[in-house]
């Protein structure tokens, strides 16, 4: 009898053996092979939402054909206790993902990065509609946050009416859960950093930061060209020097954007002489604050221009100025560029890639000034 149950014993103990070696064998199978023999590397992208079951992600992932069984990854989970670390995000899978490696994903916590690029120069109504085309959230949403002065102060430390100027052009990298007070928050952290490098390499010491970051805001403005920034960099300071107008277009179209919210390229002679704080017909020197938001090279340009005489500069109608020392010079210039068709005739500044400059004339006629024109963390 004895024996009989030795027997039985071993029996059942090959038994039990045998039956968790086959379940080891089929989980070892599960969990380091992909779902898809031979799957594309075509990108599936799921959305783990909070607070949702461990259960209807597996199902999920089942239907999805990422996985072969939400019953054996739901057992796998619970053995290696990856249940609970599951997190909330955006994510990115390919069939040729092992059960293993879906885990990882999703336990991660690292959303699909998306990019988010914004060019020097760019005013914040300009990158507010850019924010909202590219689906991150509204562009009244932005700019709300942009003028926030509670907001402002804190990003800032000091008292300034937005965080134009500030928002520095560069490419983002945001995922779906970053939100539009982290992403600017991102963009002036990184201002930051790189004006704190770029004024090392000062040779004006008569500007205050703030006045610094303004000039180099219509610098970026009014030229597409990158050789020419120390240039229009000495125009405006040869002008301040001897306290004569600024008279540069950008800062109108600027006075009106912060009006109507929206940026018009267009200027009338009517603009010329409306008495705004932008208006740099009319007031003297540099305007309240930046007209839009400056890059490396611009800020460099604002602390360190070209030592020129330069007094006046002309669009040459495609991309690049003519400058003067003169009126007189100047207004040949206007001449031969502004006021000869042929000179202007299948030429745009607006044709041209990465050219920011004003086209040179107001009304037909030519103006008498200086330029008539990082990774977020959720």
């Amino acid at each position: 009898m004895k024996k009989n149950q030795k027997v039985l014993s071993v029996a059942v103990t090959l038994f039990l053996i045998s039956v968790f070696g086959f379940l080891g064998f089929i989980g070892y199978n599960f969990v380091n092979q992909p779902a898809q023999q031979n799957a594309s590397d075509q990108v599936v992208i799921y959305e783990v939402l909070p607070q949702t079951s461990f259960l209807k992600i597996a199902e999920d992932l089942e239907r999805k054909g990422l996985i072969k069984s939400k019953t054996l990854f739901n057992a796998y989970a619970r053995i290696t206790g990856q249940r609970a670390k599951i997190k909330a995000g955006e994510y990115g899978f390919k069939a040729s993902m092992k059960p293993s490696e879906v885990m990882q994903v999703l336990t991660s916590g690292k959303s699909i990065a998306r990019l988010f690029t914004v060019s020097e120069g760019l005013n914040v109504f300009e990158i507010a509609s850019l924010y909202e085309n590219a689906g991150f959230g509204t562009a009244e949403q932005f700019t709300k946050l942009v003028f926030d002065q509670q907001f402002v102060k804190k990003l800032l430390g000091f008292d300034a009416k937005s965080l134009e100027g500030y928002l520095y052009p560069e490419t983002y990298q945001i995922t779906k859960f970053t939100s539009t007070k982290d992403l600017i928050t991102a963009m002036v952290r990184r201002f930051f950093i790189v004006f704190e490098e770029t004024q090392k390499q000062t040779v004006v010491t008569n500007l205050t930061p703030q006045q610094v970051v303004t000039l180099a805001s219509i610098i970026e403005k009014e030229t597409g060209a990158a050789q020419e920034r120390t240039m229009i960099s000495a125009v405006f300071h040869n002008r301040m020097a001897i306290k004569m107008k600024l008279q540069t277009d950008p800062t109108i179209i600027y006075g009106k954007a912060l009006k109507t919210g929206n940026t018009e390229i267009n200027i009338t002679r009517a603009d010329l002489s409306e008495p705004t704080p932008y208006n740099t017909y009319v007031i003297p020197g540099l305007p309240p604050g930046p007209i839009s938001n400056p890059g490396r090279e611009a800020l460099i340009a604002a602390v360190r221009p070209a030592p020129v005489k330069y007094l006046y500069f002309v669009s040459h109608n495609d991309g690049t100025h003519a400058f003067s020392e003169t009126y007189a010079q100047h207004e040949a210039a206007v001449k031969q560029f502004q006021l000869n068709r042929k000179a202007r005739e299948g030429k745009s500044w607006r044709d041209l890639k990465n050219t920011k400059s004003t086209e040179g004339t107001v009304s037909g006629e030519p103006a008498h000034g200086a330029g008539t024109a990082t990774k977020i963390k959720n």
